[in-house]
């Protein structure tokens, strides 16, 4: 199965997300867990982690940090 493509992103409280797939589902991503690897480590500063955009299948920042489309899709808990 392809992972749908993310319409919109919004961030929910601290490291969390609600992502907008294409096929209508809503899911709240952590992103906690990904702050302990060396490329997410910029997005510990919150100003910048807010700064978050849907690309398509994936949500990326400005300084070009994406998360894993799987990961973001099957790791997420539905609304």
């Amino acid at each position: 199965m392809l992972t749908p493509r993310i319409e919109d992103v919004k961030v929910l409280e601290p490291y969390k997300v609600l992502l907008i797939f294409a096929n209508g589902e809503k899911k709240v991503y952590d992103m906690k867990k990904n702050l302990k690897y060396e490329c997410f480590k910029e997005l510990k500063n919150y100003e910048i982690f807010k700064k978050v955009h849907p690309r398509g299948v994936t949500i990326e920042w400005e300084n070009g940090v994406d998360v894993n489309p799987d990961d973001l899709y099957y790791n997420s808990v539905e609304l």
